[in-house]
Protein backbone atom coordinates (compact mmCIF):
# COMPACT_ATOMS: atom_id res chain seq x y z
CA UNK A 1 0.00 0.00 0.00
CA UNK A 2 1.56 3.54 -1.15
CA UNK A 3 1.17 5.94 1.30
CA UNK A 4 1.31 9.76 0.25
CA UNK A 5 4.52 11.18 0.81
CA UNK A 6 4.34 13.58 4.01
CA UNK A 7 4.61 17.30 4.06
CA UNK A 8 7.33 19.55 3.39
CA UNK A 9 8.23 20.79 6.68
CA UNK A 10 9.42 23.73 5.26
CA UNK A 11 5.47 24.23 4.12
CA UNK A 12 3.68 23.23 7.81
CA UNK A 13 6.30 24.31 9.63
CA UNK A 14 7.24 28.17 10.28
CA UNK A 15 10.37 29.24 11.45
CA UNK A 16 9.99 30.46 15.40
CA UNK A 17 10.68 33.83 14.67
CA UNK A 18 8.17 34.38 11.77
CA UNK A 19 5.67 32.60 14.71
CA UNK A 20 6.77 35.35 17.14
CA UNK A 21 6.42 38.05 14.94
CA UNK A 22 2.86 36.71 14.01
CA UNK A 23 1.99 36.59 17.32
CA UNK A 24 3.23 39.64 18.26
CA UNK A 25 1.27 41.38 14.89
CA UNK A 26 -2.25 39.91 15.92
CA UNK A 27 -1.54 40.72 19.56
CA UNK A 28 -0.94 44.50 18.44
CA UNK A 29 -3.83 44.83 16.48
CA UNK A 30 -6.55 43.05 18.84
CA UNK A 31 -5.09 45.86 21.29
CA UNK A 32 -5.41 48.95 18.69
CA UNK A 33 -9.02 47.35 17.89
CA UNK A 34 -10.26 46.86 21.91
CA UNK A 35 -9.19 50.60 22.58
CA UNK A 36 -10.51 51.93 19.36
CA UNK A 37 -13.95 50.45 20.53
CA UNK A 38 -14.05 52.05 24.10
CA UNK A 39 -13.13 55.48 22.04
CA UNK A 40 -16.17 58.13 22.23
CA UNK A 41 -16.30 58.91 18.21
CA UNK A 42 -17.05 62.33 18.40
CA UNK A 43 -13.51 62.97 20.03
CA UNK A 44 -12.04 60.45 17.63
CA UNK A 45 -13.73 62.50 14.39
CA UNK A 46 -13.06 66.09 15.55
CA UNK A 47 -9.36 65.29 16.48
CA UNK A 48 -9.03 63.60 13.05
CA UNK A 49 -10.82 66.64 11.46
CA UNK A 50 -8.47 69.13 13.36
CA UNK A 51 -5.45 67.41 12.11
CA UNK A 52 -6.81 67.44 8.56
CA UNK A 53 -7.89 70.64 8.41
CA UNK A 54 -4.69 72.30 10.23
CA UNK A 55 -2.32 70.47 7.96
CA UNK A 56 -3.95 70.01 4.49
CA UNK A 57 -3.43 73.38 3.13
CA UNK A 58 0.28 73.10 4.01
CA UNK A 59 0.59 70.20 1.55
CA UNK A 60 -1.70 72.09 -1.06
CA UNK A 61 0.31 74.92 -0.63
CA UNK A 62 3.73 72.83 -0.91
CA UNK A 63 2.09 70.79 -4.07
CA UNK A 64 1.31 73.94 -6.10
CA UNK A 65 4.75 75.61 -5.65
CA UNK A 66 5.61 75.50 -8.69
CA UNK A 67 2.40 76.97 -10.40
CA UNK A 68 2.59 79.83 -7.39
CA UNK A 69 6.38 80.46 -8.69
CA UNK A 70 7.14 79.31 -12.16
CA UNK A 71 10.59 78.57 -12.77
CA UNK A 72 11.84 80.21 -9.32
CA UNK A 73 13.30 78.00 -6.66
CA UNK A 74 10.75 75.86 -5.27
CA UNK A 75 12.54 76.31 -1.60
CA UNK A 76 10.84 79.80 -1.36
CA UNK A 77 7.89 78.62 -0.84
CA UNK A 78 8.85 76.32 1.68
CA UNK A 79 10.19 78.78 3.57
CA UNK A 80 7.51 80.58 3.60
CA UNK A 81 4.84 77.74 4.29
CA UNK A 82 7.57 76.16 7.55
CA UNK A 83 9.40 79.43 8.78
CA UNK A 84 6.49 81.34 10.76
CA UNK A 85 5.02 78.36 11.89
CA UNK A 86 8.17 77.19 12.96
CA UNK A 87 8.68 80.27 14.97
CA UNK A 88 4.99 80.60 15.90
CA UNK A 89 5.72 77.12 18.07
CA UNK A 90 8.80 78.96 19.71
CA UNK A 91 6.93 82.19 20.81
CA UNK A 92 3.25 81.63 21.61
CA UNK A 93 3.36 79.27 24.19
CA UNK A 94 4.35 81.94 26.27
CA UNK A 95 0.88 83.92 25.90
CA UNK A 96 -1.16 81.79 24.08
CA UNK A 97 -2.79 80.15 26.77
CA UNK A 98 -4.63 83.23 27.41
CA UNK A 99 -6.57 83.37 24.52
CA UNK A 100 -9.82 80.36 24.89
CA UNK A 101 -9.37 78.28 22.79
CA UNK A 102 -12.88 79.08 20.52
CA UNK A 103 -11.21 82.64 19.84
CA UNK A 104 -8.23 81.28 18.79
CA UNK A 105 -9.82 78.61 15.96
CA UNK A 106 -11.81 81.51 15.20
CA UNK A 107 -7.81 82.90 14.35
CA UNK A 108 -7.01 80.22 12.81
CA UNK A 109 -9.68 79.82 10.53
CA UNK A 110 -9.40 84.10 9.38
CA UNK A 111 -5.43 83.53 8.69
CA UNK A 112 -5.77 80.21 6.50
CA UNK A 113 -8.77 81.34 4.56
CA UNK A 114 -7.53 85.04 3.76
CA UNK A 115 -4.07 83.42 3.07
CA UNK A 116 -5.40 80.99 0.36
CA UNK A 117 -7.83 83.52 -0.90
CA UNK A 118 -4.68 85.54 -1.81
CA UNK A 119 -3.10 82.59 -3.52
CA UNK A 120 -6.13 82.39 -5.71
CA UNK A 121 -7.14 86.18 -6.38
CA UNK A 122 -3.55 87.19 -7.37
CA UNK A 123 -2.91 86.65 -11.24
CA UNK A 124 0.01 85.00 -12.66
CA UNK A 125 1.35 88.58 -13.76
CA UNK A 126 1.22 90.12 -10.61
CA UNK A 127 4.21 89.46 -8.05
CA UNK A 128 5.35 86.34 -6.45
CA UNK A 129 5.36 88.58 -3.08
CA UNK A 130 1.99 89.24 -2.67
CA UNK A 131 1.46 85.07 -3.21
CA UNK A 132 3.65 84.20 -0.70
CA UNK A 133 2.50 86.60 2.18
CA UNK A 134 -0.63 84.25 1.80
CA UNK A 135 1.49 81.32 2.44
CA UNK A 136 2.82 83.18 5.33
CA UNK A 137 -0.72 83.79 6.79
CA UNK A 138 -1.94 80.04 6.30
CA UNK A 139 1.91 79.11 7.96
CA UNK A 140 0.81 81.35 10.96
CA UNK A 141 -2.57 79.61 11.21
CA UNK A 142 -0.99 76.03 11.42
CA UNK A 143 1.77 76.64 13.83
CA UNK A 144 -0.62 78.18 16.20
CA UNK A 145 -3.26 75.16 15.43
CA UNK A 146 -0.88 72.58 16.22
CA UNK A 147 -0.14 73.93 18.97
CA UNK A 148 -3.50 74.70 20.28
CA UNK A 149 -5.06 71.97 19.29
CA UNK A 150 -2.16 69.74 21.27
CA UNK A 151 -2.74 71.26 24.10
CA UNK A 152 -6.61 70.31 23.74
CA UNK A 153 -6.16 66.55 23.84
CA UNK A 154 -4.39 67.36 27.50
CA UNK A 155 -8.77 67.31 28.48
CA UNK A 156 -9.87 64.61 25.52
CA UNK A 157 -7.49 61.33 27.05
CA UNK A 158 -4.83 59.59 24.89
CA UNK A 159 -7.40 58.43 21.82
CA UNK A 160 -7.69 62.07 21.11
CA UNK A 161 -4.07 62.18 20.56
CA UNK A 162 -4.01 59.53 18.12
CA UNK A 163 -6.79 60.43 16.17
CA UNK A 164 -4.81 63.97 15.50
CA UNK A 165 -1.55 61.76 14.49
CA UNK A 166 -3.93 60.47 12.04
CA UNK A 167 -6.08 63.40 11.06
CA UNK A 168 -2.08 65.30 10.14
CA UNK A 169 -1.30 62.03 7.83
CA UNK A 170 -4.02 61.56 5.70
CA UNK A 171 -3.56 65.58 5.43
CA UNK A 172 -0.56 64.51 3.48
CA UNK A 173 -2.89 62.38 1.17
CA UNK A 174 -5.76 64.37 0.86
CA UNK A 175 -4.15 68.02 -0.20
CA UNK A 176 -1.55 66.47 -2.80
CA UNK A 177 -4.31 64.56 -4.05
CA UNK A 178 -7.09 67.13 -3.98
CA UNK A 179 -4.98 69.53 -5.75
CA UNK A 180 -4.02 67.07 -8.75
CA UNK A 181 -7.84 66.22 -8.97
CA UNK A 182 -9.08 69.75 -8.90
CA UNK A 183 -6.67 70.95 -11.33
CA UNK A 184 -5.96 68.14 -13.47
CA UNK A 185 -9.82 66.47 -13.24
CA UNK A 186 -12.21 68.77 -12.76
CA UNK A 187 -10.15 71.32 -14.75
CA UNK A 188 -10.34 74.00 -12.37
CA UNK A 189 -7.01 75.50 -13.23
CA UNK A 190 -4.53 76.69 -10.10
CA UNK A 191 -6.48 79.32 -9.41
CA UNK A 192 -9.67 78.10 -8.91
CA UNK A 193 -8.22 74.55 -7.21
CA UNK A 194 -6.78 77.14 -4.70
CA UNK A 195 -9.99 79.33 -4.20
CA UNK A 196 -11.97 75.63 -3.57
CA UNK A 197 -9.56 74.87 -0.74
CA UNK A 198 -10.24 78.32 0.61
CA UNK A 199 -13.00 76.90 2.25
CA UNK A 200 -11.54 73.76 3.93
CA UNK A 201 -10.65 76.17 7.03
CA UNK A 202 -14.34 76.15 8.12
CA UNK A 203 -14.17 71.96 8.93
CA UNK A 204 -12.07 73.44 12.21
CA UNK A 205 -15.25 75.24 13.45
CA UNK A 206 -17.32 72.41 12.42
CA UNK A 207 -15.57 70.34 14.12
CA UNK A 208 -15.42 72.27 17.33
CA UNK A 209 -18.66 73.66 17.93
CA UNK A 210 -20.36 71.20 16.17
CA UNK A 211 -18.94 67.52 16.76
CA UNK A 212 -16.68 67.87 19.82
CA UNK A 213 -18.01 67.57 23.03
CA UNK A 214 -17.15 70.81 24.81
CA UNK A 215 -18.47 69.91 28.12
CA UNK A 216 -15.20 68.33 28.92
CA UNK A 217 -13.84 71.70 28.34
CA UNK A 218 -15.91 73.80 29.67
CA UNK A 219 -16.06 71.96 33.20
CA UNK A 220 -12.15 72.17 32.93
CA UNK A 221 -11.85 68.54 33.37
CA UNK A 222 -8.96 66.49 33.08
CA UNK A 223 -5.63 66.93 34.16
CA UNK A 224 -3.94 70.46 35.08
CA UNK A 225 -1.17 72.45 33.99
CA UNK A 226 1.52 73.15 36.58
CA UNK A 227 3.42 76.54 36.14
CA UNK A 228 7.15 75.74 36.49
CA UNK A 229 9.88 77.77 38.67
CA UNK A 230 12.44 79.63 37.39
CA UNK A 231 15.34 80.14 39.79
CA UNK A 232 17.56 77.03 39.95
CA UNK A 233 17.45 75.35 43.20
CA UNK A 234 13.25 76.64 44.05
CA UNK A 235 11.65 73.47 45.66
CA UNK A 236 7.88 72.94 45.39
CA UNK A 237 5.76 69.76 47.16
CA UNK A 238 3.90 67.56 44.81
CA UNK A 239 1.78 64.97 46.43
CA UNK A 240 2.34 61.31 45.16
CA UNK A 241 -1.34 60.30 43.50
CA UNK A 242 -2.92 58.09 45.53
CA UNK A 243 -0.17 57.75 48.71
CA UNK A 244 -1.05 60.84 50.43
CA UNK A 245 2.72 61.79 50.99
CA UNK A 246 4.47 64.62 49.71
CA UNK A 247 8.30 65.00 48.37
CA UNK A 248 10.02 67.55 47.80
CA UNK A 249 11.61 68.34 44.14
CA UNK A 250 13.43 70.52 42.69
CA UNK A 251 12.73 72.76 39.85
CA UNK A 252 16.47 72.48 38.95
CA UNK A 253 16.36 69.40 37.13
CA UNK A 254 13.70 71.53 35.00
CA UNK A 255 15.80 74.38 34.42
CA UNK A 256 17.38 76.09 30.96
CA UNK A 257 20.41 74.38 31.40
CA UNK A 258 18.88 70.90 32.59
CA UNK A 259 16.77 70.98 29.64
CA UNK A 260 19.37 71.46 27.32
CA UNK A 261 21.67 68.66 28.62
CA UNK A 262 18.80 66.52 28.20
CA UNK A 263 18.73 67.64 24.46
CA UNK A 264 21.87 66.93 23.57
CA UNK A 265 21.69 63.03 25.38
CA UNK A 266 18.61 62.85 22.93
CA UNK A 267 20.71 63.88 19.55
CA UNK A 268 21.99 60.90 18.64
CA UNK A 269 19.64 58.36 18.71
CA UNK A 270 17.03 60.13 17.66
CA UNK A 271 17.36 64.13 16.36
CA UNK A 272 20.09 63.33 14.35
CA UNK A 273 18.32 60.64 12.29
CA UNK A 274 15.06 62.36 12.33
CA UNK A 275 16.92 65.63 11.36
CA UNK A 276 18.76 63.39 8.00
CA UNK A 277 15.48 62.28 6.77
CA UNK A 278 13.62 65.03 6.48
CA UNK A 279 16.46 67.25 5.34
CA UNK A 280 16.79 64.18 2.30
CA UNK A 281 13.32 63.73 1.34
CA UNK A 282 12.61 67.57 1.49
CA UNK A 283 15.31 68.66 -0.38
CA UNK A 284 14.45 66.15 -3.02
CA UNK A 285 11.00 67.56 -3.21
CA UNK A 286 11.65 71.04 -3.18
CA UNK A 287 15.04 71.26 -4.95
CA UNK A 288 15.40 67.64 -7.17
CA UNK A 289 12.13 67.23 -7.96
CA UNK A 290 11.20 69.47 -9.69
CA UNK A 291 14.04 68.99 -12.31
CA UNK A 292 12.73 65.00 -12.91
CA UNK A 293 11.05 65.16 -16.23
CA UNK A 294 11.26 63.14 -19.20
CA UNK A 295 10.13 64.06 -22.66
CA UNK A 296 6.32 64.15 -22.82
CA UNK A 297 5.75 61.73 -25.13
CA UNK A 298 7.44 59.43 -22.78
CA UNK A 299 5.16 60.14 -20.19
CA UNK A 300 1.57 59.88 -19.62
CA UNK A 301 1.49 63.99 -18.81
CA UNK A 302 0.42 67.08 -22.04
CA UNK A 303 2.96 69.66 -20.30
CA UNK A 304 5.66 69.47 -18.01
CA UNK A 305 4.38 71.46 -15.16
CA UNK A 306 2.28 67.80 -14.37
CA UNK A 307 5.33 65.81 -13.08
CA UNK A 308 5.65 68.34 -9.80
CA UNK A 309 2.10 67.38 -8.49
CA UNK A 310 2.26 63.70 -9.26
CA UNK A 311 5.22 63.21 -7.49
CA UNK A 312 3.78 65.33 -4.38
CA UNK A 313 0.91 62.80 -4.51
CA UNK A 314 3.02 59.97 -4.51
CA UNK A 315 5.07 61.23 -1.96
CA UNK A 316 2.27 61.94 0.80
CA UNK A 317 0.88 58.47 -0.50
CA UNK A 318 3.65 56.78 0.86
CA UNK A 319 4.05 59.21 4.09
CA UNK A 320 0.13 58.23 4.81
CA UNK A 321 0.89 54.47 4.60
CA UNK A 322 3.73 54.37 6.89
CA UNK A 323 2.63 56.62 9.31
CA UNK A 324 -0.40 54.21 10.08
CA UNK A 325 1.61 50.98 10.44
CA UNK A 326 3.07 51.61 13.92
CA UNK A 327 0.54 49.21 15.35
CA UNK A 328 1.55 46.63 12.77
CA UNK A 329 5.49 46.84 12.44
CA UNK A 330 7.79 48.70 14.20
CA UNK A 331 11.73 50.07 12.96
CA UNK A 332 13.56 50.20 16.29
CA UNK A 333 17.36 51.04 13.88
CA UNK A 334 16.00 54.55 13.30
CA UNK A 335 19.48 55.14 10.84
CA UNK A 336 18.80 52.51 8.26
CA UNK A 337 15.70 54.04 7.00
CA UNK A 338 17.65 57.38 7.41
CA UNK A 339 20.49 56.53 5.51
CA UNK A 340 18.56 54.67 2.64
CA UNK A 341 16.53 58.50 2.54
CA UNK A 342 20.19 60.25 1.65
CA UNK A 343 20.56 57.18 -0.97
CA UNK A 344 17.39 58.20 -2.74
CA UNK A 345 18.99 61.84 -2.45
CA UNK A 346 22.21 61.05 -4.21
CA UNK A 347 20.60 58.80 -6.67
CA UNK A 348 17.65 61.09 -7.69
CA UNK A 349 20.06 63.86 -8.03
CA UNK A 350 22.17 62.21 -10.06
CA UNK A 351 19.47 61.29 -12.45
CA UNK A 352 18.30 64.72 -12.55
CA UNK A 353 22.23 65.44 -14.15
CA UNK A 354 22.86 62.00 -16.52
CA UNK A 355 19.44 60.89 -17.08
CA UNK A 356 19.76 57.31 -16.75
CA UNK A 357 16.81 56.23 -15.18
CA UNK A 358 14.53 54.55 -18.36
CA UNK A 359 11.13 55.49 -17.42
CA UNK A 360 9.52 57.92 -15.47
CA UNK A 361 7.51 55.28 -13.63
CA UNK A 362 10.83 54.51 -11.78
CA UNK A 363 10.95 57.73 -11.04
CA UNK A 364 7.19 57.39 -9.63
CA UNK A 365 8.26 54.08 -7.31
CA UNK A 366 11.45 56.04 -6.23
CA UNK A 367 9.62 58.44 -4.78
CA UNK A 368 6.92 56.76 -3.43
CA UNK A 369 9.65 54.45 -1.37
CA UNK A 370 11.27 57.98 -0.33
CA UNK A 371 7.34 58.59 1.21
CA UNK A 372 7.34 55.35 3.10
CA UNK A 373 10.82 56.49 4.59
CA UNK A 374 10.22 59.40 5.74
CA UNK A 375 6.94 58.41 7.72
CA UNK A 376 8.39 55.47 8.82
CA UNK A 377 11.51 56.93 11.00
CA UNK A 378 8.84 59.92 11.80
CA UNK A 379 6.82 57.60 13.66
CA UNK A 380 8.88 55.41 14.96
CA UNK A 381 11.24 57.96 16.30
CA UNK A 382 8.40 59.11 18.64
CA UNK A 383 7.84 55.31 19.29
CA UNK A 384 11.27 54.95 20.56
CA UNK A 385 11.25 57.56 22.91
CA UNK A 386 7.91 56.51 24.13
CA UNK A 387 9.26 53.28 24.92
CA UNK A 388 13.04 54.08 26.18
CA UNK A 389 12.70 57.37 27.65
CA UNK A 390 12.06 57.10 31.00
CA UNK A 391 8.43 58.44 31.90
CA UNK A 392 9.87 61.42 33.91
CA UNK A 393 11.60 62.58 30.92
CA UNK A 394 9.61 61.53 28.27
CA UNK A 395 7.33 64.61 27.41
CA UNK A 396 10.06 67.25 27.48
CA UNK A 397 11.83 64.66 25.32
CA UNK A 398 9.08 64.03 22.31
CA UNK A 399 8.70 67.97 22.19
CA UNK A 400 12.37 68.53 22.04
CA UNK A 401 12.75 66.02 19.47
CA UNK A 402 10.27 67.48 17.25
CA UNK A 403 12.64 70.21 16.55
CA UNK A 404 14.17 68.17 13.90
CA UNK A 405 11.80 68.09 11.76
CA UNK A 406 11.27 71.68 11.74
CA UNK A 407 14.72 72.29 11.58
CA UNK A 408 15.63 69.71 9.01
CA UNK A 409 12.83 71.40 6.59
CA UNK A 410 14.26 74.29 6.76
CA UNK A 411 17.93 73.51 6.15
CA UNK A 412 15.92 71.45 2.99
CA UNK A 413 14.73 74.71 2.02
CA UNK A 414 17.77 76.49 1.69
CA UNK A 415 19.66 73.62 0.02
CA UNK A 416 16.37 72.59 -2.33
CA UNK A 417 16.32 76.27 -3.28
CA UNK A 418 20.44 76.30 -4.30
CA UNK A 419 19.81 72.47 -5.86
CA UNK A 420 17.02 73.62 -8.36
CA UNK A 421 18.72 76.43 -9.94
CA UNK A 422 21.95 74.33 -10.16
CA UNK A 423 20.66 71.32 -11.38
CA UNK A 424 17.66 73.45 -13.86
CA UNK A 425 21.36 75.46 -15.37
CA UNK A 426 22.79 71.81 -15.62
CA UNK A 427 20.01 70.48 -17.92
CA UNK A 428 19.98 73.56 -20.46
CA UNK A 429 23.18 73.46 -20.93
CA UNK A 430 22.99 70.02 -21.82
CA UNK A 431 19.95 70.05 -24.30
CA UNK A 432 17.29 69.49 -21.99
CA UNK A 433 15.34 73.05 -21.28
CA UNK A 434 12.67 71.36 -20.07
CA UNK A 435 12.75 72.82 -16.62
CA UNK A 436 12.67 76.31 -18.47
CA UNK A 437 9.37 75.49 -20.17
CA UNK A 438 7.47 75.71 -16.98
CA UNK A 439 5.68 79.07 -15.98
CA UNK A 440 3.65 80.39 -13.11
CA UNK A 441 -0.08 80.28 -13.31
Amino acid sequence: MNRPPSPSPLLTMPSPRMATWWARLRARFALSSSVLKEADTRVLLAFWLFGLINNVLYVVILSAAQDLVGTLPKGIVLLADVAPSFLTKLVAPYFIHRVGYGARIAVFVALSTVGMLLLALTPAERSVGVKLLGVVLASLSSGGGELSFLGLTHYYGHMSLAAWGSGTGAAGLVGAGLYVLLREGVGLGVRGSLGVCAVLPVGMIVGFWGVLDRTVLEDGRGKGYEVLGEEDGEEEELEEDGGGEREVVTVEGRSFMAQLRRSRALFIPYMLPLLLVYVAEYTINQGVAPTLLFPLDQSPFDEFRAFYPVYGFLYQLGVFISRSSSPFVRIHRLYLPALLQVANLVVLTLHALFGFLPSVYVVFGIVFWEGLLGGAVYVNTFAEIMENVPEAEREFSLGATSVSDSGGICVAGFLGMAMEVWLCEWQVRHGRDWCRQIKAS
